[in-house]
């Protein structure tokens, strides 16, 4: 009785929170549709007027170099931090964690001008080198955890059968880890599609470099009144990373359960 209790208290806050999210995204669509009723054409207007097809370009190249950079010196550094025993590994580990807790609010006017001096303000690698840091930071403490995980018995398995190092890891390891590579590639796509400070500041005069969330910014300013458009605009920006996540959606959640893997 008392379990049939809290299933029922437990599906209850669910749904209390379910509706709480789904509630302002209804909003936005029935906005955007022009409900009761249905009117597309605010989203030709947010498309035309607000310039969108650069600016989601723009933010597709920088949000796909730093997922695909990311990942991959995440994976290296994690494999090295979860799997090898040297000197100074616990420390630089602590490190890694250390950079999470960083916010970009506090380095994001230094950075700048150190950019700025390396003549990168202005440019996708001022954009996406610092992204990439932050995000190796979450990833090697992702996968890190990941690799730690692996019973070493696998690991002198693939030894014995002459693999090194580097087999081990790609043909080995990362196969497996596919769950959980891949919720670190949503969730840093995420983040980075969404980063709108660090743009902001470092492309501060060129508007053929902004990314959407920077073109989202301006069209509401030009707009502030066509509740419709505004809110077509917002959906055209947050469409892809829905995507992706739709599409990912297993894996990310089989990567968000999984536990440690055992003998």
């Amino acid at each position: 009785m008392i379990a049939r209790r809290e299933q029922v208290f437990n599906y209850a806050v669910l749904t209390l929170f379910a509706v709480l999210a789904i509630f302002p995204m209804a909003g936005v669509v029935a906005q955007a549709l022009q409900l009761p009723g249905l009117d597309l054409s605010a989203f030709g207007t947010a498309w035309r007027d607000g310039d969108f097809a650069v600016y989601l370009r723009n933010s597709v190249i920088v949000t796909a170099v730093t997922v695909v950079v990311a990942t991959v010196l995440s994976i290296m550094a994690g494999f090295a931090l979860g799997t090898m025993r040297f000197r100074g590994a616990g420390a630089l580990a602590l490190l890694f964690v250390a950079g999470l807790t960083i916010p970009t609010e506090a380095i994001v006017v230094p950075l700048y001008f150190d950019l700025r001096s390396l003549d990168l303000d202005n440019t996708y690698a001022g954009v996406i080198l610092p992204q990439v840091a932050m995000s190796v930071a979450f990833g090697t403490f992702w996968m890190r955890a990941y690799f730690r995980s692996v019973p070493p018995s696998l690991l002198e398995a693939a030894r014995m059968d002459g693999a090194g190092s580097w087999t081990t890891l790609w043909r080995v390891l990362v196969p497996m880890g596919r769950p959980a590579i891949l919720t670190m590639i949503v969730l840093i796509s995420m983040w980075t599609w969404n980063e709108f400070l660090l743009p902001l500041v470092i492309l501060n005069s060129e508007e053929g470099l902004r990314t959407a969330p920077l073109g989202l910014s301006v069209f509401q300013g030009n707009h502030k009144t066509d509740y419709a458009a505004l809110m077509s605009g917002a959906l055209i920006i947050a469409a892809p990373v829905v995507l992706l996540y739709v599409f990912l959606q297993r894996h990310f959640i089989a990567g968000m359960l999984s536990g440690a893997i055992k003998e």
